[in-house]
């Protein structure tokens, strides 16, 4: 990687010159960024520092802006004026080969524009694309749905597309929207327009306040002279990839769900973020950017990309990656082959190797693929390493289902320390230390993801007992309620699984402290209880499958089975027969 920056001007139309500035690998792919308003070329920096090694990098500053040109007439900031720039530059970088675009805001609608042109296909050879739709794609669709009252959907949201374009005219006034800019500024320069990113992802230049007043002209373009008519034939033939923020206030999600018609060869990345994704996800955008790139110059498209593509038919969970701890037998087990009946690529894990390469064996003579690997969940650092050579070796897992758990029946006062210390260890800090590992790095992928915490009817059913095993299981519920808050802003949906009566193994696994009890009574209230769980006749199966529609329909709570449905609205609304109900003796 070459860290010096190259600075050099473009001829454009009207005598505009406009300052570019390269740097990166040389000799790597030629990637041309445009910014839009009120930015400059430093808006790219974030995503600029994950390319360089990889890519021949070149950032400009459009009309308006930093040591471009500014001109004076308005009719010189028009879309089309900005097409020009970003065709000079293209043509003075890259005279011979083909380059690849990232755009945002208005430069990605400069760039749409410039694609639309003769021949301008042939020097683009791939289009990223955030928050910046075609101005001929998305007003005609608008323009095209108004006509169509009839259809209530598609007319409503070309009428708030419409209206979110309002803004445009306060925006255009000559004197006024300047002058309260400039005030803004003074006051937050910082700040302002940032989508409340943190203050070291703010990447704005030290001359905003001024490019910001000079490229308002832009916004009073378009009120002089708004686009009233769309081209009929507005096909792309360039390989296009969209940056979709969901909260963006302005160029909905929805805005772009009609675009594949035009757009033959297109993928589409839904992430939780505003306007300014380069700033607050420039790790998506540069992601996105070399696995676009890598995928057109030959090699496999990541798991991610084909998720992407726009068009593509998969199974719900296909070009997923599940992975599923304590997978060796139970709804561990039966979830892991779920997840691959769905089309999932497994990482699974238990403590017992043999019952791991077992289930793993399963999944691959049903003709899917599973990576079994032994784990202690309760070791913190064993489950750190482990998350690192699963991201090493597979990536980072889409969907992380904390299920190890061990069973513990006896009373508080019965039960012995270390034994009550190794039920929290395991059934809570098991799931602890799976969020921990993979929670960390799903946030830091920036593409969102989903988390089920296998808690059980016993967080919200006290029994003397069980007070271990309840124990920990309420601490898991309450603990992902909490985590539940904290990923939201990251796109991170989360499950508590809440099972009743389930007819696994985990009877015959439990260990019981009744010292009142010989061990041959114990024995018998064992088998008493496994055959009560067999005749309950509720297989694992079927939570697993509650379990995969709880992820496909972001379900915060999901108990499971009847007893357990019925236990969680009495703990709610009779919380004093639960007390009550607690002083049974079931061991």
């Amino acid at each position: 990687m070459q860290d010096t920056i190259r600075e050099r001007f473009v001829d454009s139309t009207g005598g505009v010159r406009i300052a570019t500035y390269e740097q990166g690998n040389p000799d790597g792919p030629t990637l041309v960024m445009a910014h839009g308003w009120p930015d400059s070329h430093v808006l790219w920096d974030g995503v600029v520092s994950r390319l360089a090694d990889r890519f021949r990098i070149i950032r400009y500053d459009s009309r308006g802006v930093g040591k471009s040109s500014v001109p004076k007439p308005v009719s010189a900031y028009r879309i089309a004026r900005l097409a020009d720039d970003l065709g000079a530059v293209i043509a003075a970088v890259s005279p011979g080969e083909p380059v690849h675009l990232l755009g945002h805001d208005w430069g990605s609608v400069a760039a749409w524009e410039y694609l639309g042109r003769p021949g301008a296909c042939d020097r683009v050879a791939s289009f990223t694309s955030a928050s910046g739709p075609g101005i001929a794609h998305y007003g005609g669709y608008i323009f095209d749905s108004l006509k169509r009252p009839y259809r209530p959907v598609q007319f409503g949201r070309a009428v708030d597309r419409l209206l979110r374009l309002a803004y445009w005219y306060p925006f255009a006034a000559p004197v006024v929207a300047p002058a309260v800019f400039k005030r803004l500024m003074r006051r937050s320069a910082n700040k302002l327009l940032t989508d409340r990113v943190p203050a070291d992802q703010r990447y704005r230049s030290e001359t905003a306040c001024v490019d910001l007043v000079n490229s308002l002209k832009i916004y009073r373009a378009l009120a002089v002279s708004p686009p009233t008519e769309f081209p009929a034939d507005r096909y792309v033939s360039v390989p296009v990839q969209l940056i979709v923020g969901a909260k963006d206030p302005v160029v909905r999600p929805h805005g772009f769900d009609d675009l594949s018609r035009w757009v033959p060869r297109l993928w589409r990345r839904d992430i939780n973020a505003g306007h300014w994704s380069p700033m607050s996800h420039p790790q998506v955008l540069a992601v996105g950017v070399a696995e676009l790139v890598d995928f057109l110059e030959g090699k496999p498209a990541s798991r991610a990309l084909l998720r992407a593509q726009v068009g593509r038919k998969r199974d719900d969970f296909g070009d997923t990656l599940v992975s599923v701890t304590g997978a060796g037998s139970g709804i561990g087990r039966e979830t892991a082959l779920a997840f691959a009946r769905a089309g999932a690529e497994l990482v699974i894990s238990d403590v017992d190797e043999a019952t791991v390469k077992d289930t793993a064996a399963q999944i691959v003579e049903r003709g899917g693929v599973a990576h079994p690997y032994v784990l202690d969940v309760s070791d913190a650092d064993a489950v750190e390493r482990f998350a690192d050579q699963v991201c090493a070796e597979h990536g980072v897992p889409d969907v992380v289902v904390n299920n190890a758990g061990i069973g513990q029946a006896g009373e508080f006062l019965d039960t012995p320390a270390d034994q009550w210390e190794r039920v929290l260890d395991v059934n809570l800090g098991g799931v602890v230390n799976g969020c921990r590992a993979f929670g960390k790095r799903l946030v830091a992928r920036g593409t969102g993801g989903y988390i089920v915490n296998v808690a059980s009817m016993a967080s919200y059913s006290p029994s003397k007992s069980l007070n271990a095993y309840c124990t920990s299981k309420a601490a898991v519920y309450m603990f992902s309620d909490c985590l539940r808050a904290e990923l939201d802003a990251a796109g991170i949906g989360l499950t508590t699984v809440c099972p009743g009566t389930i007819d696994t193994n985990i009877v015959h696994t439990t260990r019981f402290d009744a010292p009142d009890r010989s061990d041959e009574s114990v024995e018998i209230r064992r088998r008493q209880l496994e055959q009560g769980f067999r005749r309950r006749n509720y297989g694992p199966d079927k939570a697993a499958k509650a379990i995969v529609s709880a992820v496909r329909k972001n379900k915060p709570i999901r108990p499971i089975t009847p007893e357990a449905y019925l236990l969680y609205g009495t703990a709610r609304v009779l919380p004093q027969a639960m007390r009550n109900a607690a002083r049974a003796k079931i061991v």
